[in-house]
């Protein structure tokens, strides 16, 4: 089982995002388990203060060490038996992406720490995180959304949390690409039609039909995304006719 903490001086914020969807039936399959924590209990003086102004002047204030350093120290001898996978939310981190969900999806322990006002001591990040991360060159409140959105792409990974495994393989990114389009009953809807080639029964014609419209998704909407793929020599054929296509 996954276990998975988070640091945050608002912990209801989390209530309804672990409480409902595939979040919560993950736990309830027992593939994780959520600890969500308020490191301003870690405050080692009378007034419970977690931040200070920062050194050399300037607008804000900054995170002191001290709560946080203690509160993962106590978390981490919680989970002694596995190595604590540190997580800073900041918008100066890694730029998150599948391949890093599918990453932090085989550890057995992970601890976010979101933050607030200005920023963190330097000294939590030179010295405690193992993984800084951005969701997005922009600047939110604090870490606490950022963090719900990397959980919930990690934990859809793990084994058994989806119906069907296949699910996640076949994602948009998983595959590096973007997801092909997909269909339903009515196979006529107010005259707006399904692909014949979806209602033919044939498996082989299908998959073939679902890669050529993910190149051609993406070399739509996403052709950067070509600079990280490996096509084989049959998908690079085809997507050469799909550029021909648009000249």
């Amino acid at each position: 089982m996954m276990k998975i903490d988070v640091l945050t001086l608002f912990p209801e914020m989390f209530e309804g995002v672990f409480g409902h969807s595939i979040l919560k039936k993950a736990e309830e399959k027992e593939a994780v388990h959520y600890n969500v924590v308020n490191f301003r209990d870690y405050a080692d003086n009378k007034h419970n203060t977690v931040d200070d102004y920062p050194y050399g002047g300037g607008a804000g204030m900054v995170l002191k060490p001290q709560p946080i350093f203690d509160a993962v120290a106590a978390l981490s001898k919680e989970s002694s038996k596995s190595k604590t996978r540190v997580v800073l939310m900041c918008p100066q981190g890694e730029r998150f992406s599948q391949a890093k969900a599918e990453e932090l999806a085989k550890e057995e322990h992970l601890l976010f720490i979101c933050g607030h006002y200005e920023g963190y001591d330097e000294r939590i990040r030179e010295h405690l995180v193992t993984d800084e991360i951005s969701i997005g060159d922009y600047v939110l409140t604090g870490g606490e959304l950022g963090a719900m959105v990397v959980i919930d792409s990690v934990v859809r990974l793990l084994p058994e949390v989806l119906g069907n495994e296949e699910s996640h393989m076949k994602d948009s990114f998983s595959t590096g690409m973007l997801e092909h389009p997909h269909y339903t009953r009515p196979a006529d809807f107010r005259g707006m039609k399904v692909p014949d080639i979806l209602l033919s029964g044939n498996h082989k014609l299908v998959e073939e039909w679902r890669t050529k419209e993910s190149l051609r998704r993406t070399f739509l909407r996403r052709p950067d995304l070509f600079e990280k793929i490996v096509l084989t020599a049959e998908q690079t054929k085809w997507l050469e006719e799909i550029k021909k296509e648009y000249k």
